[in-house]
């Protein structure tokens, strides 16, 4: 019997297709030979080689390779690199160091910037180790309107903007909130992957306002990525209450909402909080979220909610637990309104939870960190050497440059200390927190986040080489500009941008993450 024509057509598609899969890649620019190789998404656990060229994987092999430079990694983990969703080290030093954290894509998606042009023009002009990618900024678009300034696309603008109050603590007119929305959709149309919500920093801003940027990010199909108006256990505007209102904002909407920092966001409140989220999401509400695992935050100390007399007591803490990072010293309420005035733009650390003196504290960290499908962020700060952010192409870091730990060591963190040490979190499922996770939550509005987190045939080469048995932090509060060990290589669409733990200066691969369908629906 005769079969059709267009089977007979199909069987020889498949055939050749079969056929040219079974052929060895030729002249591959890398090999990674006799490495474990371990993908989240299918889940592949098993020493494979692993073929590189023209910045994509091509090959996953049991057998031996040929390439142009073949390195052998036996005893290595072989992973997909890292993407940060919240990364305000958006400077080239910065970069530099979540490089060497096994970081291959670092994202600015809390704060956001605008102009998003500018931002984009900026760091292809002066070259990026590491991918790069920002949301629309509402914060820079509110205080761009309300206190008449011209936003940058920068962090510096940023710190400038929380040392202003009037578009902090009052509602917008609707003719504010149209121009305001214009701004950040302009934003969208340029390429921002989202809308990004510093809601605790005006946390007066309307309601309506609010459900106005949702419906916007519905409109687009792009996520919120959110700082939730309050924080703290004391109803009304707790952590509690933010969290119900981004769930209603959510389901009204349709809109993704992604909660950044469910850690400092829910302090000590984490449990409640996390079973509301929990339950929503069970319902089909979209969120996701994200921790890093620190028990203690980084912020401007000109943030509004320091400006709240009773802080301390909505967030169960002292002010003895705020910390001046320029100086180190451990603030007092009289210390805290000098420098208020006196130094409007400094960083301070605020240590929420105390893991290794309070009982109970890791666990209510362990609560959002290992929060079931979240993802692992840092919060990465800009890096800063007597009170001035660092700019421009320097490295090594100088010594007494000063930031959070989370800006240099979060991923080694939770790849080391959470898999190895402590044994709270399997390494499979840590690679996917830190790399497949954050794909995953971009890739419907982002379609080229489907070509990353993962280690298969098609991806960008956006890898990391580890050695299990010693990838860790290093980087302390009292010492933060020290970068992981552990790490053998950081390959960044397809170019080694970190050999054996030492940055490779002149490597700079990275390219633009953006959205590339720029009208709404």
């Amino acid at each position: 019997m005769l079969l059709p024509r267009f089977v007979c057509c199909l069987i020889f598609a498949v055939c050749c297709t079969s056929i040219a899969m079974s052929q060895e890649p030729k002249d591959l620019d890398l090999v990674l030979a006799h490495g474990r190789v371990m993908d989240p998404e299918s889940g592949l656990d098993a020493v494979r080689h692993v073929g590189i060229k023209a910045g994509k994987i091509v090959a996953i092999s049991e057998k031996p390779l040929q390439g142009n430079k073949v390195v052998d990694v036996t005893g290595k983990v072989i992973a997909p690199g890292c993407i940060d969703l919240h990364s305000h080290s958006q400077e080239l030093p910065g970069a530099r160091m979540q490089a060497c954290d096994g970081v291959t894509t670092q994202l600015e998606l809390e704060a956001g910037m605008l102009p998003v042009a500018d931002y984009y023009s900026a760091r292809i002009k002066e070259g990026r180790p590491i991918n790069f990618g920002c949301s629309a900024s509402w914060a820079s678009a509110r205080v761009a309107v309300m206190q008449n300034v011209k936003p940058k696309a920068t962090w510096d603008f940023l710190e400038y903007a929380l040392t202003l109050k009037d578009w902090t603590h009052r509602l917008a007119t609707r003719e504010q909130e149209d121009q305001i929305m214009a701004m950040v959709e302009e934003g969208l149309k340029e390429g921002g992957i989202g809308i990004g919500i510093l809601g605790a920093y005006a946390p007066e801003y309307g309601k309506k306002e609010n459900y106005r940027l949702h419906q916007l990010a519905a409109r687009y199909g792009v996520p919120t990525f959110t700082h939730v108006r309050w924080t703290g256990m004391i109803e009304p505007k707790s952590s509690f209450e933010s969290y119900q209102e981004v769930i209603a904002m959510s389901a009204a909407t349709g809109a993704h909402v992604h909660i950044c920092h469910f850690n400092s966001s829910s302090g000590r409140d984490i449990e409640a909080c996390a079973r509301l989220v929990a339950d929503a999401q069970k319902r089909g509400v979209k969120i996701s979220t994200e921790a890093y695992p620190y028990g203690a935050g980084s912020t401007s100390i000109s943030a509004a909610f320091f400006r709240n007399p009773d802080w301390p007591k909505r967030f169960g803490l002292n002010y003895s637990d705020m910390v001046y990072l320029k100086t180190g010293e451990r603030l007092t309420k009289e210390r805290l309104a000098e420098l208020q005035e006196k130094d409007p733009g400094a960083l301070i650390l605020l240590h929420f939870l105390t893991p290794d003196k309070r009982a109970g504290d890791q666990e209510l960290l362990d609560r959002s960190v290992l929060f079931p499908n979240g993802a692992i962020a840092s919060d990465s700060m800009p890096w800063q050497v007597g009170g001035k952010n660092l700019h421009g192409d320097v490295w090594p870091m100088p010594e007494n440059a000063i930031a959070h730990p989370r800006s240099a060591g979060c991923f080694s963190k939770v790849l080391g200390r959470y898999t190895r040490e402590r044994k709270v979190l399997p390494l499979m499922d840590a690679i996917r927190r830190c790399s497949f996770r954050p794909a995953q939550i971009l890739e419907e509005s982002v379609p080229q986040m489907k070509n990353k987190g993962r280690i298969k045939v098609g991806a960008d080469a956006d890898i990391i080489v580890f050695d299990p048995e010693k990838l860790i932090d290093r980087a302390t509060f009292e010492k933060p500009a020290q970068t992981s060990v552990g790490m053998r290589l950081v390959i960044v669409n397809g170019t080694v941008v970190v050999q054996d733990g030492e940055l490779i200066r002149t490597a700079m691969p990275g390219r633009p993450v953006r959205r590339d369908v720029v009208v709404a629906k």
